[in-house]
């Protein structure tokens, strides 16, 4: 397949790149506009958040019933409560990191 094709088919599915980036993008402004964003985030929890916004500004942009978006957003939220499972767990029982 070659990139054109990918790229038509992406669109179909999400929209038009530059709106989903647009989104996102204020999206991810209006998170790190909080007063602790860049001094409470862990890089995965940025991250999360980071791809979370992308997730939903295709949603929004494209095919709200593409089950996958929803998965996906799913997903990276349960990474990060993992990571933190691990780390309340790692404490709880005097474990260094």
């Amino acid at each position: 397949m070659s990139i054109q094709n990918t790229l038509e088919q992406r669109g179909e599915r999400y929209g038009e790149f530059k709106d989903v980036a647009q989104l996102s993008n204020d999206m991810m402004r209006l998170l790190q506009a909080a007063p602790n964003y860049n001094t409470a985030l862990s890089d995965s929890q940025h991250f999360a958040l980071v791809m979370i916004t992308n997730k939903m500004a295709r949603i929004v942009n494209g095919d709200p019933n593409y089950i996958d978006n929803w998965h996906d957003i799913a997903g990276y939220a349960t990474l990060v409560e993992q990571e933190l499972n691990v780390t309340r767990h790692d404490k709880r029982d005097g474990v260094k990191g």
